[in-house]
């Protein structure tokens, strides 16, 4: 898995991107926080530089579970002397996130995650990777060349999408390599579904700080999807900042750097 590293201060933060995003996603934050922590931003799977040894439809099939993905970032820790660490996700990035406070929520010191879509992933993109047909129907508008496109324009015309969404999404499906990407995440990381009793307990048994950023405007993954699920976390903390979905900049910035305490 590629990765980047910025920063050089003393705590480790492990940085989880968005869909169509890479490693870098946070860097600006490396001015305001690099004396504190050094980062280590990773491109996911099916993104930039990561790259599957056998990207074949048969093995994206196969999928990937929570232990192997647990262990890939305990060994990556291991290679860095790393025995604590921070967690900083968005959107998609918030799969590997959850994953990782299921798993060895006692390694963790600062548990973040903005718009995190895996709390309530939605009914489309649940569809579209755990049903055998909806996934075999994925496969197909993906592989063709105007499937996707075509799906997401009757998507907004009956209005289940809007038209930032659709926006949004048109830009991640714009090629075929961003349309093979987009089956592959779906398909390959089914497997990391939030197991929510899981999910607050460990985080509540290690006392993990956890803080959770909505956008006021991102009608994708409003506040409320986490209203069930934050209020039983005992050190946690939600906010809701005035953004959309596309909230990673420099007020994510100063609003992180406030909740973290850093003046």
């Amino acid at each position: 898995m590629h990765y980047y590293q910025f920063g050089n201060g003393p705590k480790a933060m492990l940085c989880f991107h968005g869909y169509g995003m890479h490693g870098k996603q946070f860097r600006q934050l490396e001015e305001r926080f690099g004396a504190n922590y050094t980062f280590y931003g990773f491109d996911l799977f099916f993104h930039k530089e990561t790259k599957l040894l056998d990207e074949s439809v048969a093995n994206v099939k196969q999928g990937i579970t929570k232990k192997e993905l647990t262990q890939l970032f305990l060994d990556f820790c291991k290679s860095k002397s790393i025995d604590k660490f921070s967690i900083l996700a968005y959107s998609m990035g918030s799969f590997y996130a959850c994953t990782l406070a299921e798993e060895v929520a006692e390694k963790i010191n600062e548990f973040i995650v903005a718009a995190p879509a895996s709390l309530k992933p939605g009914r489309i993109i649940t569809f579209f990777s755990k049903n055998t047909i909806g996934n075999k129907l994925l496969e197909h508008l993906a592989l063709s060349n105007n499937g996707m496109t075509n799906l997401l324009a009757t998507l907004k015309r009956v209005k289940v999408i809007d038209a930032k969404a659709h926006e949004i999404l048109y830009r991640e499906i714009a090629t075929p390599e961003l349309r093979f990407s987009f089956f592959a995440c779906a398909t390959y990381l089914r497997f990391l579904k939030l197991d929510i009793q899981k999910f607050t307990e460990e985080l509540n048994q290690h006392n993990v700080k956890s803080i959770f950023i909505f956008g006021k405007r991102d009608h994708s993954y409003p506040a409320k999807i986490g209203d069930n699920i934050i209020s039983k976390i005992t050190n946690a903390q939600q906010l809701e900042i005035d953004e959309n979905h596309d909230m990673i900049n420099q007020n994510f910035a100063q609003t992180l750097a406030t909740l973290l305490n850093d003046h």
